[in-house]
């Protein structure tokens, strides 16, 4: 047996995964509390007694890693214009499995400078102008920068024409210089500054994650967590081989902080009297907000969503609502027990929670009318031609009702101008592999795809629900 462990170190919980190679199977799974108020090692090393009473003796061929423990990679993006450049930096940061600290557009100012600092980032990714187009921006904005003396990285990626004179002004500074997010008006250019933001992750961000000592014990810290759920996500709808994927596909991690959406799906106009405006977005995208969450952020599910709302779902008065996520704001470790109010409230609390975060990550469209008649201009992506959701998060594993809360990602007639798709086949993650499957394809793609595509249990096609 050649037997890989794969170790997910989360904000809450370090998942450990152990997989049979050879025989293309999970072994176990286990959790244990993440402990990196203290020495991050007493968590792993908890965990690993619990995966070891599962598994019995192993000696592990390999075992690699992913962290967004500590706050994740948490990065600041500055560009020239909010729609193009700012818009470029923040998809490439995302799309690198970043938490965004802060987004500024045009000249950065002193009160700028005081809200970097104190978001202390782990990354700054400077961009602005095409090639060839506006300079002066983003050279005003590496002055700023370096007034700041910073202790952070920073990542160039502008107009190529301005790149080395800010490498100048940031001379001392640990500076690095990459392509273009956006060379032309309109095309975008990702990858490179997502390869070179993996680096600075791998070389100097496990280190100040008090992550350097249980890298010890492994073969390698690959990436942050969110980036090995898009590359699982990619694997699982493009396939690899001779081995199919399952297809374009939407998934959804709704978590107690934040909930995480991606697409694999092309997402371009489908009819020609529809024109697209902005960005291209990428085939691969990530968006995380950071202010739906089941526990910490569950103020922001009810303002988005609405008490009354809230109230239809879960059948509860506003009083038992209010009181209820009062209690829970205390206490966020409260996981409902049986059929109970809790249970009532998590469905609607996490039904909302999708309905919004896939409706800011989808597209938009809207009618209008020029000279050769009816016309639609479409924003964002469209997702209206995928056929499969993933979900995964406390909130739809343990539950009876996923398949239900999952259909509120589905497009409806309440929300016509949502881009999301319309009828599609559901797929859990209920044993949370996700991450370790997308460090696992790494190295062995074919096997971690067959893995995916036997352990995630399967709902059939589905479609959304009068709300």
């Amino acid at each position: 047996m050649k037997s890989v462990l794969l170790i997910d170190f989360g904000s809450t919980y370090t998942k450990l995964t152990a997989v049979d190679v050879e025989n293309e199977k999970i072994l176990a799974t286990a959790a244990s509390y993440t402990t990196v108020q203290t020495d991050i090692n007493d968590g792993l090393l908890k965990g690993l007694n619990l995966l070891k009473e599962k598994t019995g003796d192993i000696v592990y061929d390999k075992c690699y890693a992913c962290s967004s423990a500590a706050g994740g990679l948490r990065m600041v993006t500055s560009g020239l214009v909010p729609e193009l450049t700012g818009e470029a930096a923040k998809l490439a940061s995302l799309g690198a499995g970043a938490k965004i600290a802060g987004i500024y557009a045009f000249e950065l100012t002193d009160s700028d400078l005081e809200e970097i600092e104190n978001a202390a980032p782990d990354i700054f990714l400077l961009v602005g102008g095409t090639d060839g187009g506006n300079k002066e921006c983003i050279i005003n904005n590496a002055k700023m920068l370096r007034k700041l003396n910073p202790k952070f990285p920073i990542v160039i990626a502008g107009n190529r024409s301005a790149a080395s004179e800010c490498e100048k002004i940031l001379d001392g500074c640990e500076v690095y210089v990459c392509p273009n997010v956006m060379p032309k008006f309109g095309v975008l250019q990702i990858e490179p500054v997502q390869k070179q933001i993996r680096e600075i992750f791998l070389n100097r961000i496990v280190q100040a994650k008090g992550l350097s000592r249980a890298a010890e014990l492994l073969s390698d810290i690959m990436m942050p967590t969110p980036s090995a759920v898009l590359q699982a996500m990619e694997l699982l709808a493009n396939g690899y081989g001779e081995e199919r994927g399952i297809g374009p596909l939407v998934a959804v991690d709704v978590g107690g902080a934040t909930t995480d959406v991606y697409s694999i799906a092309d997402g371009m106009p489908e009819h020609m009297n529809t024109v697209y405006k902005g960005i291209p977005e990428p085939y691969a995208k990530r968006t995380v907000e950071g202010d739906i969450g089941m526990r910490y952020s569950l103020s922001g599910i009810i303002d988005a969503a609405g008490i009354d709302r809230i109230c239809t779902l879960s059948g509860l008065t506003k009083e038992r609502v209010s009181e209820l996520a009062a209690d829970l704001k205390s206490h966020t470790d409260k996981v409902p027990c049986g059929a109970d109010e809790l249970e009532n409230l998590d469905f609607a609390l996490a039904s909302c929670a999708i309905d919004e975060a896939v409706g800011r990550h989808a597209g938009t469209i809207t009618e209008t009318y020029t000279m050769m008649g009816q016309t639609f201009v479409q924003e964002g992506k469209n997702l209206t031609g995928v056929k499969n959701i993933v979900v995964t998060g406390g909130s739809l594993i343990h539950t009876k009702r996923t398949a239900e809360i999952a259909s509120f990602a589905l497009y409806s007639g309440q929300k016509p101008a949502s881009l999301r798709p319309k009828k599609a086949d559901v797929w859990v993650d209920r044993t949370y592999i996700l991450a370790a499957m997308g460090l696992l394809s790494s190295y062995y793609p074919e096997v971690a795809l067959r893995i995916m595509k036997k352990e995630l249990k399967y709902y059939e096609s589905s479609e959304q629900k009068n709300q």
